[in-house]
């Protein structure tokens, strides 16, 4: 699998979600290049545990904004992130259980959720924080 690049495309245009993305696209790619070339299921674990307290972190970041400026799709935002996280723990603990590795497909999966919701719910959420901060 290829790498996310990260380009205006995915940008929300508030610098500070878009750092955390940056980095959330980068722990991103070093899981991807850690399953490219083979490393231990013990580091891919580690690595995809790191993506995913980044991810809960960065979710609790655009909650607090979403309060701060009072966004009106708040409450179906907050859903989105519970069911991504919810996902990706199931992933997860798919992985952990049956004592494999991070597959291309598990990949593949990640890079869908990931992007698909920075270019739906995010950028809802971008437009009108450009707007009220």
């Amino acid at each position: 699998m290829k790498n996310l690049v990260w380009s205006h495309i995915l940008s929300v245009e508030v610098d500070e979600i878009d750092e955390d993305h940056r980095k959330l696209v980068d722990i991103f790619n070093n899981l991807n290049r850690a399953v490219t070339e083979g490393e231990s299921p013990e580091y891919l674990a580690a690595v995809l545990e790191e993506l995913i307290n980044c991810t809960v972190w960065h979710f609790s970041h655009e909650e607090r904004l979403m309060l701060e400026y009072g966004y009106e799709g708040i409450e179906d935002h907050k859903a989105d992130h519970q069911e991504l996280i919810k996902g990706a723990k199931a992933l997860e603990e798919e992985i952990l259980q049956a004592n494999e590795s991070v597959s291309e497909e598990h990949i593949a999966s990640l890079e869908r959720w990931l992007t698909e919701h920075i270019l739906t719910a995010d950028m809802r959420l971008g437009t009108y924080l450009a707007q009220a901060m």
